[in-house]
Parts: C-alpha cells; sequence; structure tokens
C-alpha cells in the first residue's frame, strides 16, 4: 500500500515541528535547569509555570526525550533524559518501591500516596529510558520492584488492580490502560516473562469487562467487580481511549495473535472516528455515552494524537488504505492546537463554539504528541 502524500506531508510537518521547536523548548525552558526535574507548564508566553509537581508529569518528560533520540534529535537528549531520572528517582520513589504522588518544585515531598495511575507511568518512562540508556542497569531492577510491590498490595482478587489500598471506588480503566503500554514497552525491551504475564492479563479484562458487547465501546468507570459503574458514570466511553486501547490491543494481537483483540480493536477505532468526532471542528471530543451520544463536547488535544496511533498501526496491519486516511485525519486535527505564539507551545482544549480555553500548555500532553509523531514516522518510514 502507498502512503498518501497527504500523510507523508503531514508526518513532515509534525515532525519538524518536534525536532525544530518542541524537543528545544521543553529542554531549555520546560526543565528546571535549577532544582532539577520539568515544570509542570509553560504559559503561552513562554515562560515556565511554577507549580507542584506530579509524579505522572516527570515519566512522561522522561519517555519524550527518549523517543527524541529514536526521531533523530541532535539535541542533548541523553542530558534531558538523565536530568529527569535523576530527579524523579531521587524525589519520587518510596523505600517500598512505589511513588508518591506529589513534590514540591525543590523535590520536598507534598503528597505521599499511592496512585496506580502514577505507577503505571513510572514503569512506562522506565521501560522507555531503558531501552534509550542500556548502560543504566539498574532501571530494569526498580522497574521489577515496582511490579512486584504493585502484585503485593493493590492486585485485584479477579483480574487486574485495585486504585488503592484501602479500596476506593469507582475502579478505572485508565490505569489499566497505561500499565498495558508499559507492560508491552517492557516486553518491547527485553523484560521478563512477568511483563507478558501482565500485558496478556490486561489484555483479557478488557475484552472481558471493559468492552461494552453491545455497541464494542470500552468503558471507564466499574464498580468493585468489574461491573459498570451505576448510574451516567457507567456508561461514559471516550473516543481518545478508544484509538489508544485499540493501538494497544493492536500490538497485542501481533504478539499473541489473538484475532478476537484485533476484532475489538478496529471496532473502537470505528467510534473514535465516527460519533467520537465531531465534523463541524474536525476533532475528536472528549465523552460519549453508551448509546453513542455526545456527553461532553470539549476536545482535547491529547484525543487527537491517539487517533492518529490507532490510524497508522491499523493502516500497517490490515493495509487498508482507508486507515491511513484516518490517521491523516488525526494529524490535521492535533496541528490545530499547534497555532499559538511561540512555537514549541500548544493549546489543550478546544470548546464547543472553536474557541480554546486560555490556558498555560500542559507538559503532560508531551509524551502524548510524541509518541504519536513517532509512531507516525516509523509508519511511513516502513511504507516508503
Amino acid at each position: 500500500m502507498t502512503v498518501p502524500a497527504r500523510l507523508v506531508s503531514l508526518r513532515d510537518r509534525l515532525k519538524a515541528w518536534a525536532l525544530d521547536e518542541a524537543f528545544p523548548l521543553w529542554w531549555t525552558v520546560g526543565a528546571d535547569h535549577d532544582k532539577g526535574g520539568f515544570f509542570e507548564k509553560i504559559a503561552l508566553d513562554g515562560t515556565p509555570v511554577e507549580a507542584p509537581r506530579r509524579a505522572r508529569v516527570q515519566p512522561r518528560q522522561i519517555y519524550s526525550y527518549a523517543a527524541a533520540g529514536l526521531l533523530g534529535w541532535e539535541g542533548p537528549w541523553r542530558e534531558a533524559l538523565a536530568h529527569g531520572l535523576d530527579f524523579y528517582l531521587a524525589r519520587y520513589r518510596r523505600p517500598d518501591g512505589f511513588f508518591r504522588t506529589l513534590v514540591a518544585s525543590d523535590g520536598a515531598p507534598l503528597d505521599d500516596k499511592v496512585d496506580l495511575y502514577d505507577q503505571a507511568f513510572g514503569l512506562f518512562g522506565l521501560a522507555l529510558a531503558s531501552q534509550a540508556l542500556p548502560e543504566r542497569e539498574d532501571l530494569p531492577r526498580i522497574a521489577l520492584e515496582l511490579r512486584e510491590a504493585l502484585y503485593a498490595t493493590l492486585k485485584h482478587p479477579v483480574a487486574g488492580f485495585e486504585e488503592s489500598v484501602p479500596r476506593t471506588l469507582p475502579l478505572l480503566s485508565n490505569p489499566h490502560m497505561h500499565m498495558f503500554e508499559a507492560s508491552l514497552a517492557w516486553v518491547e525491551a527485553g523484560g521478563d516473562a512477568g511483563w507478558r504475564a501482565m500485558a496478556d492479563e490486561i489484555a483479557q479484562l478488557a475484552l472481558a469487562r471493559f468492552i461494552d458487547p453491545v455497541s464494542g465501546g470500552l468503558r471507564e468507570y466499574y464498580d468493585g467487580d468489574w461491573n459498570p459503574a451505576p448510574g451516567v458514570a457507567g456508561r461514559i466511553v471516550e473516543p481518545g481511549h478508544q484509538f489508544e486501547w485499540a493501538w494497544l490491543l493492536l500490538r497485542w494481537s501481533a504478539l499473541t495473535g489473538r484475532e478476537g483483540a484485533k476484532a475489538a480493536a478496529l471496532r473502537m477505532i470505528e467510534i473514535g472516528k465516527g460519533p467520537g468526532v465531531d465534523p463541524a471542528r474536525g476533532v475528536a471530543i472528549f465523552a460519549l455515552l453508551d448509546d453513542m451520544s455526545v456527553h461532553d463536547d470539549v476536545a482535547r488535544l491529547w484525543a487527537q494524537t491517539e487517533w492518529i496511533k490507532a490510524g497508522v498501526l491499523a493502516a500497517d496491519v490490515t493495509g487498508e488504505a482507508s486507515y491511513a486516511e484516518t490517521a491523516a485525519d488525526g494529524a490535521q486535527a492535533l496541528l490545530k492546537y499547534f497555532d499559538v505564539a511561540v512555537p514549541g507551545l500548544w493549546r489543550d482544549k478546544l470548546q464547543a463554539d472553536g474557541s480554546f480555553v486560555d490556558e498555560a500548555a500542559p507538559a503532560s500532553s508531551f509524551y502524548h504528541i510524541v509518541c504519536a509523531i513517532l509512531e507516525l514516522d516509523r509508519y511511513v518510514t516502513k511504507r516508503s
């Protein structure tokens, strides 16, 4: 299958944006060269925003600079990666192997609790850092200690993990998606068989419990037994997460030969790019209900990146040209968010009236953007 010229052009624009504008800016301005780590946000005038630092952001930036090397950035990606790792491991890691939720800008602990979502990103960031810096033999060990702590402390009696101990409800599919992402990353990094077992368990939980057998959409919120949460919460289906889960399940299907996972993934892509996209704005919105009616029509940046990732992988595994166009539509949507005064920054929330919320660019989005560009570049390079 020939790669559409439109998709090649969009890849070129996005990759140039990352290499020439975003990676330099988020290293020179987005990294705290005095106290360590990365800032949470950069204001739209190009100045960093001082705020307490969440555990989930640091490993996302670690990933982003590991990926910078893969994308061919000639800047100091190794220095940026080491900068993030040093702060993260020194300031967030608890004696029991978990990572605390929040620290002050100087690294002082502010919230010592264990959040499942944060642990997933810790595992993910460490996986990509380990691939980029194979000399860091401590990283696989740290990840294994975290995995052991998760199984010892947060394991759900049926499948997957609890949100916290003692139990808090609802249980969530989203942290499991990122745990799935992390386990697949460790499989690709040559990790032990436990990572494949984790990936298998989460994929099977998604296929058995997370995905609505009627609509094929994957829900967000669950009771303690992995049934949909009562009320509206149990009916929420996020288009961005349909794309993101589809990308992961397509990868898992290729690993395991499970055709049912591939079929489920392609159905989720249809939901994401169908009722999940507002045709007036040309963007994927935040949330539907399980009858595919609109629940929240704000369009977040991250959903557009997942649209790209799902499209290019579906195009690759099926050979169908329509999925390459799906990816191109996602890339076109993403570029809307980059229309800012300072190149390398972005908007985050596009409202129903076509205006963006006036707010600083969140660092948390960078990993989504970089991963999408990396996947797009790999596909175009492979198929060209």
